[in-house]
């Protein structure tokens, strides 16, 4: 069995568990999935479009199987995909929704503040007759599907569960005299002051996009308020202003923008960042499972890479899920579901599964051992305590927009960290 049990929880020790609402979905199935079950139903002469953010190499590769592998089993759907960068993509699904210029097809995160809005928009169709037709309930675990049942009924199909974590570099710990990854929040500071007085950068971040800072701050919230404050901030059931773990988080940022990240992270973007772990510059990278295929794809020996959880002290890991979504304006809901049964089926997801997720969300497929960094997560995902859920996909995109302003002002010193907590309250207060 795989290791997806504690992510049972995702969403419920979370400012999401007020939203979780599970539905059942039919018992009798028609199909098994995959190109078999594709090619059960009428055919259709139909042109989808899909939405996604910018592949990379391994993932374009892998996606460019599964389409035509989908293509093969059903001649007369054509499938186009059109890639844009994070931002960007974003930005182009808010400005399509309500519209019907938007595709047919779009991959989105699940959480509240962005897949969610979409869903309170009307954007995205309740898939609820589709997962009948289809038997989907039965392919995923219930983890999986948490995400996707959450706003009540079944909005969208799960692509992916995400555990995000500290990668680093072994030859790099070595040399600045770190004999085993850090346990504790004091360990992993220390093991930074190791890095600093080796003249080696601790570790990398990319500030032009936000949501990478953000991935630091949202760590140091959880280890400097535990589990029960930090659940109770982000459901807004508690006082950022007066709360005082939340100064302490903003003055750990401040100390890890002047002493740990590289000189310049603000003009930088998460990409360029990156590179600067790719090539032996950086010792650390806060970042997911997708990490795994981006390090072989940057050429760089997964065998000198580890892999550790970021210490918190709740134990609980930094996660999230991403999923397809059915645009309710679409003019051929019947073959993107028919497209969407295929991409998720056991043939589709042992072509994809080491390319966006070291695990498969279908539970048939076992996790690639090509990548040695895979068989790293099992154990992480196994022994986590829980799960936290990535600020921006729990508030609401303009209450992110703010976290983000309020944490850069902190990063560059426009913002006294002891000033954050009151200015994201005041935020709150004004909605």
């Amino acid at each position: 069995m795989r290791p997806m049990r504690i992510l049972a929880s995702l969403l419920a020790t979370t400012a999401l568990a007020a939203g979780l609402v599970g539905c059942g979905g039919g018992t009798t199935p028609t199909t098994t999935g995959g190109a078999a079950a594709s090619s059960a139903a009428p055919a259709e002469n139909a042109e989808l479009k899909v939405w996604m953010v910018t592949q990379e190499d391994s993932q374009k590769k892998a996606w460019e199987t599964i389409v035509a592998g989908f293509t093969k089993a059903n001649p007369t759907i054509k499938v186009t995909t059109e890639e844009r960068a994070v931002d960007a993509h974003k930005e182009a699904l808010r400005q399509v929704s309500g519209t019907k210029a938007g595709p047919d097809i779009y991959w989105y995160w699940e959480g509240p503040g962005l897949g969610g809005s979409l869903v309170k928009a009307g954007m995205s169709k309740d898939l609820t007759d589709f997962y009948k037709q289809f038997n989907w309930e039965s392919r995923f675990s219930s983890a999986a599907l948490g995400g996707i049942t959450q706003y009540g009924g079944f909005h969208g199909i799960p692509w992916t569960l995400q555990g995000q974590a500290l990668y680093y570099n072994k030859s790099l710990f070595e040399k600045a005299g770190i004999t085993a990854a850090p346990t504790d929040y004091a360990g992993l500071v220390a093991a930074a002051d190791k890095l600093v007085a080796a003249g080696i950068t601790p570790i990398q971040f990319g500030g032009t996009v936000n949501w990478h800072v953000m991935r630091l701050l949202d760590n140091l919230i959880e280890a400097k308020c535990g589990v029960d404050v930090r659940d109770q901030l982000f459901a807004k059931a508690a006082n950022w202003g007066s709360t005082a773990c939340v100064n302490d988080a903003f003055t750990e940022l401040k100390t890890w923008a002047d002493k740990y990240l590289q000189k310049g992270f603000m003009s930088q973007s998460n990409d360029d960042s990156s590179q600067l772990f790719f090539q032996g510059k950086a010792a650390m990278a806060l970042e997911g499972t997708w990490f795994n295929s981006n390090i072989v794809d940057a050429e760089m020996k997964p065998e000198g890479v580890g892999i550790f959880q970021f210490p918190t002290g709740t134990g609980r890991l930094y996660s999230f899920g991403e999923a397809f979504y059915l645009n309710s304006a679409s003019e051929h809901p019947d073959a993107a579901a028919k497209f969407l049964d295929y991409i998720n089926s056991t043939e589709a997801q042992q072509t994809a599964v080491g390319n966006w997720a070291a695990l498969s969300v279908n539970k048939e497929v076992q996790p690639s051992a090509e990548n040695p960094l895979n068989a790293v997560w099992p154990p992480i995902f196994d022994a986590a305590k829980g799960t936290i859920t990535n600020s921006d996909q729990v508030l609401s995109l303009e209450e992110t927009t703010e976290y983000w302003r309020i944490q850069n002002a902190v990063a560059i010193g426009e913002l006294a960290p002891a000033e954050a907590g009151a200015a994201m309250q005041k935020f709150f207060d004004s909605e």
